[in-house]
């Protein structure tokens, strides 16, 4: 252990030394450049430059090339700590240096998020490499000769300065790291791969769904293909909530504002909601999140102890302005559907209301072929005390639901970590991270314990002796965001759904024009049992139509010629077995309707 915290800490300083190395390489070759920031990341380095000169992905050999030539000049990287007013003349032709310097003086971090006005700071470190110099904390290798021969620049893109869309565009080059060849060998074949398995090539390479820049960026439109596998995700989890006692209702896409002001959703979140659209007399907006809607059905008559839990569930379609810079596919979209449902409970009810969540959760993700520990684990998101401005303000209420969500997880022995200041303004939650196959994660699911909202809308119920109680909220997602599901499982299954999921289950391939009325009838009696059913054109050669199905990944192809219409069997190939040969219509209409009613993710062996 103590081994692999040292490689990690060498490959860190590496890092950071390649972002100060590639800049030099940057100065060298292209004169002018304003720097922004250039830290080490995950896997590798970035810097971040304002540069006349367009950089493109020819260029980034040509930098590699003088990175290379700087490493073997054995260059020092000097440290110095200077006064703030030194490092304003060092860094005088430096705009974003001296932004920086700025912050530092002002608030004692270049972190926005972590800002604390007239903490006083009188110094700052630089380092020198060559002719460039770095506002930096360090550290560094002591020399470039300790940099292994195990880097590449991997790509150029626009960020905006600071991440706000205000500033202005720079161009961001990327880089990785490693320690050794076979370690970079390694990384450059799993993004190799990473492209081959991206849910936004697997979409467009099976036609499941397309953006368009008419229609706007991050609004995907889904093909009919794309259509068949949300609408089987959306009808398994809808069906699965009303079986544990879900009310599934339906609620508008926008409200009055006045509805967000009063939750507290409007003045913690309106940069990230669409702006307000006046109507009449009303000012609307499309909704971001569907709970105070929900609660307005809980307010429409008065309520006792003996109908609670109610639980409203709902395929909520939602808005929330993201950035275009962090649109991406499926993952992160700016209109998403989202399997929501809010809890309304009294509070002895809500830890076993919780595991009831987190039961449905490992059943759906069981059934989508996820598995716990592997594919997705639990984060217990808490809260910053000393935040009043991004949290509500109730330190008992915070410890109660902190402790009461960290004890269902101990008690569950569920796979978990802490997270601090990842909780909603509201309350803590548990976030399910699901990993995809290069291991990236994101935010799948999520149950919140909501301490606030209650008393905003007066979420009472009378008790059994009669009096008027608050009862708790319990916001959480099934699968989450049907979209963002969808793009883990386009990666997870690198396009080869399960038969249920597979937006094609069967192709009928007609050996020739003749067999086209046997097909017709197979075609048929499979579309009335509901199966999706594709009858390829006789004119093309088997061979061909074999290689585009079996490219579209789809589960079962038929072959049908003479010797299948005098037996009425079918010539079945199964993805991933093969010619498994002929099977009676029967048998195989059996076979499959098995496997589709009890969401199996394998092909059942033909006995």
């Amino acid at each position: 252990m103590e081994n692999k915290k040292k490689q990690e800490n060498s490959v860190e300083l590496i890092r950071h030394s390649l972002a100060h190395v590639m800049a030099l390489a940057v100065t060298r070759l292209y004169g002018d450049v304003k720097f922004g920031v250039g830290p080490s990341i995950d896997n590798g380095f970035y810097y971040d430059l304002d540069i006349k000169r367009k950089i493109s992905f020819e260029d980034l050999s040509d930098i590699e090339k003088e990175m290379r030539k700087i490493i073997k000049e054995d260059i020092v990287f000097k440290n110095k700590t200077v006064s703030l007013l030194e490092a304003s003349k060092i860094f005088k032709n430096q705009p974003y240096k001296l932004e920086l310097l700025k912050d530092i003086k002002k608030y004692g971090t270049t972190d926005l998020s972590e800002k604390t006005e007239n903490k006083k700071v009188d110094v700052v470190d630089i380092y020198e490499t060559d002719s460039f110099v770095d506002l930096c904390r360090g550290p560094h290798v002591k020399s470039t000769k300790e940099i292994p021969d195990a880097f590449k620049l991997l790509r150029v893109s626009g960020a905006y300065w600071r991440g706000d869309e205000k500033n202005p565009m720079l161009q961001r080059i990327y880089g990785t790291a490693w320690l050794d060849q076979k370690a970079l060998a390694d990384h450059l074949q799993m993004l190799i791969d990473m492209k081959e398995r991206d849910h936004r090539k697997i979409g467009e390479d099976l036609g499941l769904f397309i953006f368009s820049d008419l229609v706007g960026k991050g609004l995907p439109l889904f093909t009919e293909k794309g259509a068949a596998i949300r609408r089987e995700l959306e009808r398994f989890i809808v069906d699965e909530e009303i079986k544990r006692g879900y009310q599934h209702v339906y609620t508008p896409d926008l409200a009055k504002v006045d509805l967000y002001k009063k939750s507290g959703h409007y003045p913690y979140y309106k940069d990230t909601m669409y702006p307000v659209m006046k109507v009449d007399e009303e000012e609307l907006i499309l909704r971001p999140m569907t709970c105070p809607h929900h609660f307005q059905l809980y307010l429409s008559r008065p309520r006792s102890y003996k109908e609670l839990p109610i639980r409203f569930a709902e395929l909520a379609k939602q808005y929330r302005y993201e950035k275009s810079g962090e649109l991406s596919g499926l993952v992160r979209l700016r209109s998403f559907c989202l399997a929501d449902a809010h809890i309304i409970c009294q509070k002895d009810q809500a830890v076993s209301e919780i595991n009831n969540v987190l039961d449905l959760i490992e059943y759906a993700s069981g059934v989508l072929g996820l598995k716990k520990g592997q594919d997705y684990s639990y984060r217990l998101s808490l809260g910053d005390k000393s935040n009043s401005k991004k949290y509500y303000k109730d330190d008992k209420a915070w410890d109660f639901a902190e402790e009461l969500l960290r004890s269902v997880l101990i008690k569950r022995k569920a796979p978990f970590y802490e997270a601090k200041d990842e909780a909603a303004f509201y309350g803590p939650k548990i976030d399910i991270q699901m990993k995809n196959f290069a291991n990236i994660e994101n935010t799948a699911f999520t149950v919140q314990y909501d301490f606030v909202m209650p008393k905003r809308f007066a979420l009472m119920y009378i008790d059994n002796d009669g009096s008027e109680k608050e009862a708790v909220v319990i916001h959480r997602s099934s699968i989450g965001a049907i979209e963002r599901v969808m793009a883990f499982l386009i990666e997870h299954h690198a396009g080869a759904f399960p038969l249920w999921l597979a937006p094609v289950q069967v192709a009928i391939l007609p050996l020739s024009e003749k067999h086209i009325d046997y097909s017709q009838i197979i075609y048929q009696k499979l579309r009335d049992l509901d199966f999706r059913v594709e009858l390829t054109n006789a004119n093309e050669t088997l061979g061909k139509r074999i290689r585009e199905s079996e490219s579209q990944k789809i589960p079962c192809i038929l072959i049908l010629g003479d010797k299948e219409a005098q037996a009425q069997t079918v010539s079945l190939r199964r993805r991933g077995l093969g010619d498994l040969g002929a099977v009676k219509i029967d048998k195989f209409i059996e076979l499959i309707s098995k496997e589709r009613s009890e969401k199996l993710l394998n092909s059942l062996p033909l006995e």
